[in-house]
């Protein structure tokens, strides 16, 4: 039976059935003219980003579940100056297979919420955007609108998301049968699963505006607290998702979060360039810089994404990635662009790939207790002494770090 229980909130959403029928989102996010300032984010996951890096000797696998582990990651990125964090979730346990679990009990298993980290994280920092990641394919956009909304209130104006899809069979798997699993690994799966996510993001947007920016009144004279006329039912309905709305938090503070989506081919980039604000990418070198912007529509902000194993010299670069890998019993093998070497020679690479096109690069460091200070206090140094990198935060939202303009609410009179 391939059609969907319907699922209802406040927001009257609903899956219908899948279907490969494309949607696409009446919404298209602004085109930009390139900017060319230099922008860093860093990717926290777990330990870092090689799986044996819990057993390095400056990881601390034993404070991984706490808050203030958390915390002084983002505190330490936004003392580098960094635009952004991100953080990564799933619906499954982290697995060494992409599309199934695995039964290795020598990696880190386990992570906390993404969003719920972002928001503790939030009162105790001051400029650097937060970014969680939100899996589309199985999360009610009614629900996360809201608290990608709460965030940017708790943030004042800081907060994002970064959709992610999902063919997982076991993710599929955890919300029930109503919800197959689709055949993996194919073309059509792939095109209806992004397309689900551009509609997700659809959604979510116009949640974000369903309340105008002068909708709260709190005249308490008149016993006025909001003004009716000023909250819209967004009326969505797709072939994906019906819901009404409006929201019940008000207009975030940037009006509109950023909306990020990493992308490895054409469905992927058809989604950023339609439906994000920015996008990461995977690019070999700067020779494929520019075939990858080619295929991505519209002007998004497009950073590549390099992993990182960073030291005072190459050599004990090499040394660090080589311990780890005799750990996992292979090399790393990653989507990304896998960097060796020192500060001073991934500040090359950072201005070669800016150079060739990109708005900036996300790090994700190989150990993040080692190489995200690696990053803040020896990259960031180098990319300033060379004039390249701000001396200091310049804007107080994430929008505004990145050079965005707060839109307009599509709902508001003119």
């Amino acid at each position: 039976m391939d059609r969907l229980l319907p699922r209802h909130h406040h927001g009257l959403s609903r899956r219908p059935s899948l279907t490969i029928e494309s949607h696409r989102s009446e919404h298209r996010t602004e085109q930009r003219a390139a900017d060319m300032t230099l922008h860093l984010a860093v990717a926290l996951e777990g330990t870092g980003w090689h799986p044996a890096s819990w057993r390095e000797p400056e990881a601390r696998p034993t404070a991984l579940f706490s808050a203030d582990y958390w915390a002084g990651l983002v505190q330490e990125a936004e003392r580098g100056l960094v635009d952004l964090v991100t953080f990564e979730d799933t619906f499954a346990v982290q697995s060494s297979r992409p599309f199934e679990p695995d039964d290795r009990t020598d990696q880190v298993r386990g992570r906390l919420d993404a969003t719920l980290v972002a928001a503790r994280v939030a009162p105790l920092t001051r400029h650097i955007g937060l970014v969680p990641t939100a899996v589309a394919t199985h999360t009610e956009p009614f629900h996360f609108s809201k608290a990608v909304a709460t965030l940017d209130y708790a943030s004042r104006g800081r907060a994002g998301v970064r959709v992610r899809v999902s063919s997982r069979a076991d993710e599929f798997a955890l919300v029930g049968p109503h919800r197959p699993s689709p055949d993996l690994g194919t073309d059509d799966t792939r095109a209806e699963l992004f397309a689900e996510a551009a509609d997700w993001v659809e959604v979510i947007r116009r949640l974000w505006d369903s309340w105008e920016d002068d909708a709260e009144i709190r005249d308490a004279a008149t016993g006025r607290f909001v003004d009716r006329d000023k909250l819209h039912y967004i009326d969505f309905a797709g072939p994906r998702f019906s819901v009404r709305g409006p929201s019940i938090t008000p207009r975030p503070p940037q009006g509109q979060p950023l909306v990020a989506a990493l992308a490895h081919r054409e469905v992927a980039f058809e989604l950023v360039g339609s439906s994000c604000d920015l996008g990461f990418v995977t690019p070999g070198s700067a020779a494929d810089v520019a075939g990858i912007r080619a295929q991505i529509p519209g002007s998004p902000l497009v950073f590549g994404d390099v992993v990182v194993f960073l030291a005072d010299t190459a050599s004990e670069a090499r040394e660090r990635k080589a311990r780890m890998d005799a750990h996992l019993g292979r090399e790393l093998v990653s989507d990304a662009h896998v960097f060796v070497g020192t500060p001073v020679e991934l500040a090359d690479l950072v201005q070669e790939w800016h150079a060739a096109g990109l708005a900036g690069v996300r790090l994700r460091p190989g150990s993040v207790d080692h190489d995200l200070p690696q990053v803040t206090r020896g990259l960031v140094p180098e990319l300033q002494r060379r004039g390249a990198f701000r001396t200091a935060y310049e804007a107080d939202t994430l929008r505004g770090l990145l050079g965005l303009p707060r839109p307009t609410n599509r709902y508001a009179a003119v």
